[in-house]
């Protein structure tokens, strides 16, 4: 089967817009509760940023490039940046609607979100007060007549360009400032006084704009005019080697123009004056392929993530408490449960503290000799790392491998690289060439009976309290060894080792998923039991594509949960009846990896951190882990399944990007909600284990 072509694979990045619309809709649907509602937004907007920061400022490069023989990736990238800007536009539509709606239902639940227009005169007596004693001194306007470019600002926030002029000068003579807002510091709402019942707020940009007069005290100033804009600026270069060998090369070597922090994104409001708005885009140094967006009267949405709940926990989602397992929750060593059975969680519904408790019981066991592990994010106040430095002083050989490329969280990573080095902990600052992407711990007992946990997602208590993802803690002897190998690797990249139980890659994890899907292929015209069954955030690696694509061919059902980038279609009347594709939007970011194999009636599942694209099968180091645990085993399935059958927040994942939620297509089907199912699932488990004690 040809791929990269319209009818057969869906460029990775027009599927990001699919995947991101699914979260769109999500904020308009009216069961979702209001204020995660809002939140929804926030998250959406955030996302875009994030887009347009790297991987608009990939295809911008591409299309930029004046190397001859990167002519077809040149006009492949054009394609595609067009059609972003169309759906981005369509978006941005619905994006706006979206707040509309939302704030007038907020306003019948008495939540009231002001402009400066409409606050009264005691709101406007609180907002000058507020100003003095928050905001003064840290509000410092700029004149756009004394900058040349304005891409040195940051382009994490927002903006308010000021136009002003004096009684008797008129419009004609006016004056052009900008204002960064301190909402790093002050946050971008402010909330007012409660009145007869009713919640007040207002946007931070607003409140500025009552105390215009007060910035500019002492110029004699009469008429202010400030309209919000914001831009996105090109972060780094990331085409994740999606391109043929060499090409990447050629690209970096062929873009003379395009240099990192340039703006490529920017979004104004549309009512801005004509003079005002040339002032700001003509200091931006654009091009004509960058982004240009008129829109409403606000921007940086992403706020909408910290929007005030003003005490209405009724209009938040209902706190689902993380389950402590019995198994974990007494005073028996976590070590030595590990070592008489395999042992799971599924975060955030099981609690991540478990993990905690087996670093703390390492960190004090006199019979742990050393612990080592990778750390990709971290939290802010990370207990991992305390845990790791307690182990250290108390004398265990300590060895952490960061990831200090793991984006947006460089700075983060570094400051606590220092703490564990100061603590005497060994820092491994990751391989050259390579991102380790892998999530493992290894603790090595003098007994020699060692334990290893493989996760699917990050070691950071942020991240487990949203994001799902699961826990292998084992002490099986082959899997521990090949986590030994795994550190090897890292110590000494590029050592040629051989995994006997674990998929690693860049090592051989693409062959055996390939070796994987062959088998099912083989057993199908076999007569025997076959089909794929995967949860996983992304699906681009065009060969892995493929892959699924002749399975499904072959008549070998595949059922996939996508979260994000999926690069299959599933419209297509000769796969129709054989791959189905849906994602999961809800509560909890869906993060985990799960690969099942029905393996001709004796089913093979996996685990671990990989995604099928080209920088995770090519280009980090990860893991993935079967499973042997009968009851480990039989969890992941349901996982999936359960997954497979919501009908509430599961949408259908064609490739057309109209994202149908599954319940439209099947209106007689009772709801269904995996998530919840799956909260209740774990609640129950953990009952029946209470009664059988």
């Amino acid at each position: 089967m040809k791929l990269k072509n319209n009818k057969t694979y869906l460029p990775r990045d027009i599927s990001w817009m699919y995947f991101n619309h699914r979260i769109l809709q999500e904020a308009r649907k009216e069961n979702v509760p209001l204020l995660e509602r809002m939140s929804f937004l926030g998250i959406y907007s955030n996302n875009l940023d994030e887009f347009f920061r790297v991987r608009m400022a990939s295809l911008s490069r591409i299309v930029e490039c004046n190397d001859k023989e990167a002519k077809d990736e040149r006009e492949e990238a054009l394609s595609i940046l067009k059609d972003i800007n169309k759906l981005n536009a369509q978006y941005a539509k619905e994006f706006e609607q979206a707040i509309q709606e939302i704030t007038n239902k907020l306003k019948e639940e008495n939540i009231y979100l002001i402009n400066d227009k409409e606050a009264n005169e005691e709101q406007l007596d609180f907002i000058r007060s507020y100003y003095r004693e928050n905001l003064n001194g840290m509000v410092i306007p700029v004149w756009f007549s004394t900058i040349k470019q304005l891409d040195i600002e940051n382009d994490e926030n927002i903006y308010l360009a000021i136009r002003m002029y004096k009684d008797g000068s008129g419009k004609k003579k006016p004056e052009y400032a900008f204002i960064e807002l301190p909402v790093n510091t002050c946050g971008r709402f402010v909330r007012l006084p409660d009145k007869d019942g009713k919640s007040y707020l207002m946007y931070l940009d607003d409140a500025i704009r009552c105390c215009l007069p007060m910035i500019f005290s002492g110029l004699n100033y009469t008429h202010f005019d400030a309209y919000s804009f914001k831009f996105t600026r090109d972060a780094e270069m990331e085409i994740d080697n999606d391109l043929r060998n060499g090409m990447l090369q050629k690209i970096s070597k062929g873009v003379k123009s395009r240099k990192k922090g340039e703006p490529l994104r920017v979004l104004y409001d549309e009512a801005m004056p004509k003079g005002l708005a040339k002032q700001v885009l003509n200091s931006l140094n654009l091009d004509k392929l960058d982004t240009i967006l008129p829109g409403g009267r606000y921007h940086n949405h992403k706020d909408f993530m910290k929007f005030p709940d003003c005490g209405r926990k009724d209009l938040k989602y209902p706190k689902w408490q993380p389950i402590v397992k019995n198994e974990f929750s007494g005073t028996d060593s976590i070590l030595q449960l590990i070592r008489s059975h395999d042992r799971f969680i599924h975060v955030p519904y099981h609690s991540f503290d478990s993990y905690i408790r087996v670093l703390q019981e390492a960190a004090v066991n006199k019979e742990v000799k050393s612990i080592k592990t990778t750390l990709y994010r971290l939290a802010k106040d990370s207990k991992v790392v305390k845990a790791l430095i307690g182990a250290a002083r108390n004398g265990k050989k300590v060895t952490v491998v960061i990831e200090l490329l793991a984006r947006f969280d460089e700075a983060s990573n570094i400051d606590w690289s220092k703490k564990m080095q100061d603590a005497g902990i060994h820092v491994i600052f990751g391989v050259e060439g390579l991102k380790v992407h892998s999530k493992i711990t290894h603790i090595t007992m003098r007994t020699g009976a060692d334990i290893v946990c493989i996760s699917t997602g990050n070691f950071h208590e942020g991240n487990a309290r949203v994001y799902t993802d699961y826990m292998l803690m084992t002490a099986s002897r082959p899997i521990v060894k090949d986590v030994e190998s795994v550190f090897e690797f890292i110590e000494r990249p590029y050592t040629p080792i051989r995994f006997k139980e674990l998929l690693v890659s860049p090592n051989e994890m693409r062959q055996k998923f390939i070796r994987l899907i062959n088998d099912e292929i083989r057993n199908k015209e076999a007569g025997k039991p076959a089909y794929i069954k995967m949860k996983i955030n992304h699906i681009t690696d065009t060969l892995m594509v493929k892959k699924l694509y002749e399975a499904a061919e072959h008549g070998v059902p595949v059922d996939l949960l996508v979260r994000g980038n999926c690069s299959l279609y599933t419209n297509l009347p000769e796969l129709n009846q054989n791959i189905r594709i849906h994602g999961i939007i809800d509560r909890y970011l869906e993060h985990s990896r799960i690969f099942i194999f029905a393996a001709g009636g004796e089913e093979k599942i996996y685990i671990g951190s990989a995604d099928w694209m080209p920088r995770n099968l090519d280009h980090r180091v990860e893991v993935v882990t079967p499973i042997y645990d009968p009851q480990i085993k039989e969890d992941l399935k349901q996982v999936v399944e359960l997954g497979m059958k919501d009908n509430m927040q599961g949408r259908i994942v064609d490739g057309s990007g109209e994202n149908i939620l599954l319940g439209e297509q099947e209106p007689q089907a009772l709801p269904f909600r995996s998530q919840e199912a799956l909260y209740n699932y774990y609640l129950q488990q953990e009952c029946k284990d209470e009664k059988k004690e």
